[in-house]
């Protein structure tokens, strides 16, 4: 299902994508009130239970079971002025070690039932060099040095947004019920702060973090790159695709196309770190609508990320500091996800069967021995008031103790 075919009109989109559908949220609500627990104690399950019933259009919901982690790959020839502590080219290398199974992304997918997938838009190595199906959709080799030249052609970027979109009719179409949007790139996070501060209009310090552990000497040197970045993308704010044709790359244009294709779909996503947040800012401005679409999984201390949701208004669920990308950190707050689909789905309903058995009267328990008074006597050990309920006033002198003789009077100490 594309949404263009010849024209391409991003416009289209604004007056497209809907809002997830309110009235079942509101029922998840409902139903969450009727299952006769204490209200709010469930916390932010309940949260998701309600956006999950919307944007899957039913409630109770269905169980979120064919998860998948949707990676997007490119190089970034702003790596070359050693912005990172990624070596330029070192992508081809981390594609390999997620298709080999041994990347940390790989490891909790499997942990956790996630599907992976890799999508090569622009990784530096050569078309042969992994299995079968990544390579397809690739746009280039690399990108330029967006602090002095673009990082794609336009048409490269439409080419890259429209592969975007058709990877999102493929994940739809396969039945995938929710996608976990991360990337793989050396640079990235410099590409991505760019676009952040040019949209919200921050300076390059305030968008500047240290993305794969660089120290201060290259975070000045990042600070700089994301500075002159800045110039070359402020001109060409008021369109999106010149501006990731500009400033950002084709890993960020399709990703932006994916974005927006799911919220058309109406795929949930949940993000994961600056970069998908990057682009879903971007998306926003395409589709003002399309954030509802998607829920970020966690905060990863960068502060571009942080202002970009800001911007959208979108609370990470977690809040973990991973920040390797890969779709790490999203796939950290999966089980949350799934964990509030089954609950809205299989708790039962309150019902006059779970109130609590009438007819047990408080006179019933005193006929056992256990009066209420009877504990506020000291000394006096439960087993002896079930023995004698009438209590230690009944007793005579032989059992109230050797604090006293036959006659009542105390007797003399030694005695």
């Amino acid at each position: 299902m594309s949404t263009f075919d010849d024209a391409f009109d991003l416009d289209e989109f604004s007056a497209l994508v809907a809002r997830p559908d309110d009235e079942y949220r509101q029922a998840a609500e409902e139903r969450w009130a009727a299952l006769g627990h204490p209200r709010g104690s469930l916390g932010q399950l309940q949260t998701l239970g309600g956006w999950l019933a919307a944007v899957q259009g039913q409630c109770p919901t269905r169980p979120v079971d064919r998860a998948k982690v949707v990676l997007f790959a490119a190089d970034h020839g702003i790596a070359q002025l050693g912005v990172s502590a990624l070596p330029p080219g070192s992508t081809a290398r981390q594609v390999r070690r997620v298709l080999d199974g041994t990347a940390p992304v790989s490891v909790l997918a499997r942990r956790y039932g996630a599907q992976v997938r890799v999508v090569d838009m622009g990784v530096d190595a050569e078309p042969d060099a992994f299995p079968h199906g990544v390579s397809d959709r690739r746009v280039r080799r690399g990108s330029g040095r967006i602090d002095i030249e673009d990082a794609l052609t336009r048409e490269q970027a439409e080419a890259a947004f429209r592969a975007g979109m058709a990877v999102a009719d493929e994940e739809a179409d396969s039945g995938t019920d929710l996608v976990l949007l991360g990337d793989l790139g050396a640079g990235s996070t410099t590409v991505a702060a760019v676009l952040v501060g040019a949209l919200c209009g921050s300076d390059a310090a305030a968008v500047t973090g240290r993305g794969s552990g660089i120290d201060d000497r290259v975070w000045m040197v990042k600070c700089a790159a994301i500075r002159d970045s800045l110039r070359r993308a402020r001109p060409v704010l008021a369109d999106q695709l010149d501006l990731l044709a500009a400033t950002g790359g084709a890993d960020f244009a399709a990703m932006t196309g994916f974005l927006l294709q799911c919220a058309l779909r109406r795929t949930p996503v949940l993000l994961d770190g600056v970069v998908s947040a990057a682009c879903a800012l971007v998306a926003q401005r395409i589709a003002f609508r399309a954030p509802e679409w998607w829920r970020a999984g966690q905060a990863t201390g960068e502060p571009a990320q942080t202002k970009a949701y800001e911007r959208m208004s979108i609370e990470p669920l977690l809040d973990q500091r991973v920040s390797l990308g890969a779709g790490t950190g999203a796939l950290m707050a999966l089980p949350l996800l799934q964990a509030a689909s089954t609950l809205l789905a299989e708790l039962p309903l309150a019902g006059l069967e779970d109130e609590p058995a009438k007819g047990v009267e408080a006179e019933g328990f005193a006929a056992e021995g256990f009066a209420a008074e009877g504990f506020a006597v000291e000394g006096i050990a439960a087993e002896d008031i079930a023995a004698d309920p009438a209590g230690p006033e009944s007793a005579g002198p032989e059992s109230a103790g050797s604090d006293t003789d036959g006659s009542g009077n105390d007797s003399p100490a030694g005695a």
